[in-house]
């Protein structure tokens, strides 16, 4: 059984939010994506259902943080954390002062 999908593949942005560990479940996932929160590659979205694909950039707004992740890999599960974050990148600048 392989651990990650093809290039090709798309995934759900809540089921895959949820998978990459970034919200504690898909329907707060949705809320938000629905209240108009995300974006992928700039454009806004409101749908739950938007496909993801590896080498999307997702801009996640929640209150007054914003997050900025790049797809790496689309993961088949909701694993542990450690396996979640080697799907993605994060772009945003708390990472870039994390890692000063």
């Amino acid at each position: 059984m392989t651990e990650h999908r093809s290039d090709t593949d798309t995934q759900r942005i809540d089921k895959l939010l949820w998978h990459l560990r970034i919200f504690k479940s898909r329907s707060k996932a949705k809320a938000l994506i629905e209240k108009g929160r995300f974006r992928v590659n700039g454009r806004r979205i409101e749908k739950a259902h938007y496909p993801i694909r590896p080498n999307d950039v997702l801009t996640i707004v929640v209150g007054a943080d914003v997050r900025v992740i790049k797809i790496i890999l689309l993961p088949q599960r909701r694993g542990p954390a450690s396996e979640a974050q080697r799907c993605y990148e994060s772009l945003d600048d708390d990472s870039l002062a994390r890692q000063a």
